[in-house]
């Protein structure tokens, strides 16, 4: 028994693409699957300062067999062109994890057309891009798990995009997971309350913003709601995204499994 609970979590000739992966949770589940043995791709979008690449190689160098490719997930080409490129340098697909995720904080007063749009074109769109577009190239046993975010059931102040994004996210993993059971493909949602790292920090500034308070008071806000008066950690999301990809969760599909510290989800 416990030598086959040990065979479901290698993941040895298996292919795993992380959308966003170059840092926080994203880096964090495609080196947990690296570590299991798994083929990985790592994907970033172009920046700027060009941190994102660099911290995407820097991830790569970590990884068996890794590749590092640029895409935009909310560019439906950019997209094509990544799953033809997996395709080429791998044959298939086993594991896709629609990790990329941006946020732009404003009350609805004050939010403008542009920032609704960018929030859902990548959060939304750019995991709608991923899965129509992997499709064909993932192969039958494939599993695939979408990031999606508590405040999409909760609806936290300033994130009209940001919650909508998510809350269809979770609606469109329970629709593919119907769609692609007759492939024997699960797919499902990971849930994840307040995660330290840049995203949550970035997320605080925003909501601090909208609210008109200090970030220290925030952060500590949400701590203290968390029956297990903590933050969660990029590896606690890491290890169920692994958990739901391994053969023990072969029956879990069209779920959405919170990560909260303990916090109701809805």
């Amino acid at each position: 028994m416990l030598g086959r609970m040990k065979d479901a979590f290698d993941f040895s000739g298996k292919v795993a693409l992380v959308t966003g992966s170059s840092r926080g949770i994203g880096a964090a589940i495609i080196t947990t699957f690296g570590a299991l043995g798994a083929r990985c791709v790592v994907n970033y979008v172009s920046d700027p300062d060009g941190r994102n690449k660099t911290d995407a190689e820097r991830a790569a160098t970590a990884l068996p067999e890794a590749r590092v490719i640029e895409c935009n997930v909310g560019n439906p080409e950019q997209v094509s062109a990544m799953m033809e490129q997996v395709k080429t340098d791998f044959g298939g697909l086993d594991i896709l994890v629609n990790n990329a995720g941006i946020l732009q904080d404003r009350s609805l007063r004050k939010m403008t057309l542009d920032e609704w749009e960018t929030v859902l074109r990548v959060n939304l769109s750019g995991a709608f891009n991923c899965i129509r577009l992997a499709i064909p190239i993932l192969r039958p046993g494939g599993r695939i798990v979408n990031i999606s975010s508590v405040s999409g059931q909760l609806g936290f102040f300033g994130q009209a995009n940001y919650s909508a994004s998510k809350a269809g996210l979770m609606a469109l993993t329970k629709v593919a997971a119907r769609e692609l059971a007759r492939h024997n493909i699960t797919v499902n949602a990971i849930a994840p309350a307040a995660v330290a790292g840049d995203r949550i920090e970035r997320m605080l500034e925003g909501q601090a913003r909208a609210r008109g308070v200090a970030v220290d008071a925030l952060r500590q806000s949400f701590i203290d709601r968390a029956p297990l008066r903590r933050m969660s950690e990029a590896k606690d999301v890491a290890a169920l995204a692994a958990f739901l990809c391994s053969d023990h969760a072969r029956n879990i599909s069209g779920q959405c499994i919170p990560v909260t510290a303990g916090e109701p989800a809805s």
